[in-house]
């Protein structure tokens, strides 16, 4: 293996034996998903909105999931919250801008979160990413309208300007620090009939985020997302089966064959 196929290999190694707690502040539809996707993979997932736990529990917690899917003015302040507690004990934290774009309240709230609290990754999809580094385009719903070779300039660009790593999900998901741009092939062209496949890799890079710097982390979970749903895809033709062996494969995980997954 190359030298970078052996840092993703390590990376996701560590975070399975290390299995470090994941705190979640996420939206309602994936929570469930997103929750079992951790445990598959060997890390431990707690979810909580309560801004009165957040102190007790970044300080056990080794990183932190922001995902503004499901927005409230209480979820809002909950975020902006746990990002303050999470930077103040040094724990990293990734940024999921799921619908950024889609209205103005969701678009406010991401580049609010960028910009105040500096997420060690940001990871969304090539609409979402444009949106946030200033492009006019328009997403429908919170679905991907944008290729994600568009949004890769936009992902250089929001990286160095918030000094951050970007990854864009899509085909081939890119991942970007500003300088250097990985990919990783794979995945399913059932995973868009699934809900919860990108909060999935948000959740996962923030797992590997716990115990790898965030280029590392940020490319490892989208390798572990591609080997698992290229695996899955071969014993079912149908969404709902599709589900299930997912996060059998996720559980059943070929870090070589993961590794394997990214590119230069």
């Amino acid at each position: 293996m190359s030298t970078l196929q052996n840092e993703i290999f390590k990376a996701i190694t560590d975070m399975k034996s290390k299995c470090p707690l994941v705190h979640n502040i996420t939206n309602y539809v994936v929570m469930q998903i997103t929750a079992n996707a951790l445990l598959a993979v060997g890390a431990s997932p707690v979810m909580t909105f309560e801004k009165e736990e957040f102190e007790d529990m970044l300080s056990i917690a080794s990183s932190l999931v922001i995902n503004i899917g499901t927005l409230t003015k209480t979820s809002i302040e909950a975020m902006h919250s746990a990002c303050e507690i999470a930077n103040k004990k040094n724990v990293p934290f990734v940024l999921d801008p799921v619908g950024a774009g889609a209205t103005k309240l969701r678009t406010k709230t991401a580049i609010d979160l960028i910009k105040n609290y500096s997420p060690k990754v940001v990871r969304g999809n090539a609409s979402e990413i444009m949106v946030l580094a200033g492009e006019s385009i328009k997403t429908k719903g919170v679905d991907s309208s944008a290729n994600v070779n568009m949004a890769l300039e936009s992902g250089k660009y929001l990286a160095k300007e918030y000094n951050t790593v970007v990854s864009i999900s899509g085909e081939t998901d890119i991942i970007t620090d500003g300088d250097k741009v990985l990919y990783v092939k794979g995945g399913s062209h059932l995973m868009p009939l699934n809900t919860g496949m990108g909060c999935t890799s948000t959740a996962i890079t923030a797992a590997i985020l716990a115990v790898s710097e965030p280029l590392i982390a940020a490319t490892s979970a989208m390798c572990i997302m591609a080997s698992a749903a290229e695996k899955a895809s071969k014993k079912s033709d149908a969404p709902a089966s599709f589900a299930v062996a997912f996060i059998d494969e996720l559980y059943k995980l070929d870090i070589s064959d993961a590794s394997k997954r990214v590119s230069l």
